[in-house]
């Protein structure tokens, strides 16, 4: 408890009794039991609680029997109850200005005056006759009836305004009645044991109800907005509100309590008080039947250190926001909330503490220093606090870690959208004196390294979705120390991707990479984190991946052939350069992957995979023919087994299917004493038709081969290929000699011409064969019997031919004639435009206009012609 309010006599032993009090401004109403309406003018003495009275005026015939008393200060009219009847006087002279006839009979009203923030205010009174509620409006110097009459379930004992609509005390209950043009009643509750329902109107427009010693706020609804209700020590008789206080007369003193929070502020002795009114703010006076009161309010800053001294820390900050002293408000409500904030941590409302921190703006370092732990002890020292802090461990140090996650995640949130503005941040200190930081990146750098210690203590599953944001400000060192000491390494891999430091992480993969327990244990994580480097970290990547190469070569090859576009990317040149030098048998599987299934195109990985292939063949080749029983000669090529036919067949394969490697810078590496399958591709893709022919034909003795050879490169529109067949001719009729392939270190016996081979082809293929240069090939000697069929299908198709072409001729000159026959028919039809010729859509005439013709006859213009399939007169 606290001293609020000061009591000072005002007036003391009146000698006639009072019946009701009213007030404004210095000015004091006091209505007394024979009638005598007392006017005073209480002025305060400067820098004193004394007060000057004087008695203004004395009305002795102002009625028989003065009821009740009401002022509109800026209407300058007292509305009051005389003789059951409602009067309205002049404030400065009491002159009567009306009656209300209607209310004759009244026993209570209660008037209600708004004030909007524009325009004038508006006087609305209800009255109460009986059990009847009469509703009137002030206009024009008169009241006027707002609307029809309500009836009530009893005759009223008290009611107050409540925005629009009423609440009313019976005998016996509780009601409030919607002024919503129905008048509909709703009960609320009962009034309890005590003799008079008590219905106080309050400063924000709710009413305070009374029931025996409780007393609730009920807003226009009926709905009570207080959790818990007012509890006096006595029951109330009159009750005023002076927020944040709220000041109830008891039978024997008056009691000061505050709504939020719920406490007892004071207790003033006074001799049986019965009445309490307003003048406005910190002007209350308190009667009984013959003194007069006015209750001072204490300086609100003696009342804010007393508060302060007892930890009302909300009392205190309603006090500061009511302040309109000289001083600095806002600094003064600051340190008060941050107090408050303070206090709640002291008493381990962490969740509460955070929120009041959170709307103060305090530098979130000040509040982290409040944990342990979580700040650099060289910076945790500058701190200061106004008391000693809580000790937290366990179940509580969670609580309080779960709470300042929430606060430092809203606070980040506010810091990264404003981390571009020029501006510092505006942090302020918890306690004065004590030092902030301006810099929104060091912020950010302290909140989410502590975000990250947090994730540590109470939910590690945070912690990996932390480190990978964009914006990740964690401090490297510090954030390494904490996630080694608990063993994250998986979380340390991404603290040092997100912050570049590459060679660290994977530094860390290979110390775990042998370590039975640890969760990075193998290469898997390495081979994931290499794929993801691209090209600006090639260094790095070839630095790293030998060790995965040298374990497991598989999946050591998927760091530079994982369909990833940061994998794909990699300069293809260097990455085959590095797996020559170091893993050569990884080139091939690395070319194969990125010709056949990148589609590179590239001529020197073409060639460098033919020059790869050839290197192992040669070697098996070696192998193999050293093997061979003696007399035994070696199978056809790709028909070797084990390794030799599988690489002699992706050779022969992929000499056939590419179009992107240099057979001439190729041959020279082929030998001159075996892969002649392989020679003869290579002699094809240059054009050397007879060489590879001769190949075929007088080495490999492979007719069918060299016949497949004139079927893949037959092209009769390619000047260099459309005489293939010829040359395999040539090479059966007039063979050239063996040293046409060059120095060929093999014996060969001397080719031998093959007359029924070239008959064949002359038979099978004469459709390809320039007939005339083929005969000239044949020998002198040749019998037309041999060539019999070759003649007969030559001619054979030489008539077709002809047959073929005949009636192609006439076909077109069929067409010829009909066409022209056409031609004629059409230019016989004429279309004569004379002056009076109209258009059948639009009516006017065609003159020499543009028109349109259709097959009918129907002329129209041609602007007219919107659909030329249709006629418009068929439409």
């Amino acid at each position: 408890m606290h001293d609020a309010y000061e009591p000072v006599p005002i007036l003391e032993k009146l000698p006639l009794q009072i019946d009701c009090l009213a007030a404004w401004e210095d000015w004091l109403l006091v209505g007394t039991k024979p009638g005598h309406l007392l006017q005073y003018r209480i002025k305060k003495d400067a820098g004193t609680n004394r007060f000057e009275v004087t008695l203004e005026k004395s009305n002795k015939n102002f009625s028989k029997k003065i009821q009740q008393l009401y002022v509109v200060s800026q209407y300058k009219i007292l509305v009051s109850l005389l003789e059951n009847n409602i009067h309205v006087h002049d404030l400065l002279t009491f002159q009567q200005i009306t009656v209300v006839t209607k209310a004759r009979g009244a026993t209570l009203f209660a008037c209600d005056l708004q004030q909007p923030a524009s325009g004038e205010a508006k006087l609305r009174m209800c009255v109460t006759v009986k059990k009847k509620l009469q509703m009137y409006y002030w206009k024009d110097r008169e009241f006027h009836e707002l609307q029809g009459d309500f009836a009530a379930p009893d005759i009223p004992k008290s009611m107050a305004w409540c925005e629009n609509s009423i609440c009313v005390g019976f005998k016996r209950d509780y009601y409030l009645i919607r002024m919503d043009g129905r008048g509909s009643i709703k009960e609320l509750f009962p009034t309890g044991k005590q003799l008079e329902p008590l219905v106080a109107p309050l400063a924000d427009g709710k009413v305070a109800v009374g029931q025996d010693d409780l007393t609730v706020v009920l807003n226009e609804e009926g709905v009570c907005t207080q959790k818990c209700a007012l509890n006096w020590t006595d029951i109330p008789v009159a009750m005023e509100h002076q927020p944040p206080y709220i000041i109830a007369v008891l039978p024997r003193y008056v009691e000061i309590r505050t709504l939020e929070p719920r406490l007892l502020v004071q207790s003033v002795e006074l001799q049986r008080p019965r009445f309490i009114t307003s003048a406005g703010p910190n002007i209350v006076y308190v009667a009984s039947n013959h003194f007069v009161w006015r209750l001072v309010p204490v300086s609100i800053a003696s009342q804010i250190r007393q508060l302060l001294q007892d930890k009302q820390f909300e009392l205190a900050l309603q006090l500061a926001m009511k302040d309109d002293s000289d001083g600095d408000k806002k600094q003064q409500m600051h340190h008060i909330q941050n107090l408050y904030a303070f206090n709640l941590f002291c008493q381990k409302r962490f969740d509460d503490s955070m929120q009041v921190f959170a709307k103060l703006g305090t530098d979130p370092t000040h509040v982290i220093g409040l944990y342990p732990d979580l700040l650099p002890s060289e910076y945790r020292k500058q701190l200061h606090y106004p008391n000693p802090l809580p000790t937290l461990s366990g179940a509580e140090l969670e609580k309080a870690h779960l709470a300042l996650i929430d606060y430092l995640t809203q606070k980040r949130s506010h810091l990264v959208k404003q981390l571009n503005d020029s501006d510092p941040s505006t942090t302020s200190p918890l306690m004065e004196g004590t030092p902030t930081i301006k810099s929104r990146k060091k912020l950010l750098q302290i909140i989410d390294t502590t975000l990250l210690k947090c994730y540590l203590h109470t939910n590690v599953a945070l912690v990996s979705p932390l480190l990978r944001l964009e914006n990740n400000h964690c401090h490297i060192e510090e954030s390494e120390y904490v996630l080694k000491k608990a063993h994250k390494y998986s979380e340390l891999i991404i603290l040092y991707e997100k912050k570049g430091l590459h060679q660290k992480a994977l530094q860390v993969l290979l110390d775990q990479s042998t370590k039975a327990n640890s969760p990075l244990k193998g290469h898997e994580r390495t081979v994931q984190y290499l794929q993801r480097l691209g090209v600006e970290n090639m260094g790095i990547i070839f630095e790293f991946s030998p060790w995965v190469l040298k374990t497991c070569a598989e999946d050591g090859l998927k760091i530079f052939t994982e369909d990833l576009p940061e994998v794909e990317a990699l300069p293809r040149d260097k990455v085959l350069n590095f797996l020559k030098e170091g893993f050569k048998e990884l080139a091939v599987p690395y070319l194969e992957h990125i010709i056949h299934v990148w589609d590179e195109t590239g001529p020197e990985f073409h060639n460098v995979l033919i020059q790869l292939y050839l290197e192992r063949v040669q070697a098996l080749m070696k192998q193999y023919l050293s093997s061979l029983p003696q007399g035994v000669s070696a199978v056809a090529a790709g028909q070797e087994e084990g390794q030799l036919g599988e690489f002699r067949n992706k050779l022969l394969n992929f000499l056939e299917i590419s179009s992107n490697y240099e057979p001439a810078r190729l041959i020279s590496d082929f030998p001159f004493d075996g892969l002649l399958e392989e020679r003869a591709l290579l002699l094809g893709r240059m054009g050397k038709h007879e060489q590879a022919l001769f190949i075929y034909v007088h080495i490999l003795n492979d007719t069918h081969m060299a016949e497949e050879y004139c079927h893949k490169h037959y092209d009769c529109l390619a000047d260099g290929s459309k005489d293939v067949y010829l040359s395999l001719l040539r090479m059966y009729l007039s063979p050239p000699d063996v040293h046409c392939l060059g120095p060929i270190k093999m014996e060969l016996s001397e080719p031998q011409a093959n007359l029924q081979a070239a008959l064949q082809v002359l038979e099978l293929h004469h459709s390809k064969l320039n007939n005339t240069k083929a005969i000239n090939l044949l020998p002198a000697n040749t019998q037309i019997n041999e060539i019999r069929v070759f003649l007969e299908s030559v001619l054979e198709e030489k008539a077709q031919r002809k047959r073929y072409n005949q009636v192609l001729k006439s076909l077109l000159q069929a067409e010829f004639l009909r066409v022209q026959e056409e031609r004629i028919f059409h230019q016989q039809v004429k279309c004569v435009i004379t002056e009076e010729k109209t258009c059948r859509v639009c009516k006017k005439k065609i003159g020499n206009s543009a028109f349109a013709r259709y097959p009918n006859g129907v002329v129209v213009h041609y602007f007219c012609c919107k659909d030329r399939s249709v006629c418009p007169t068929e439409q």
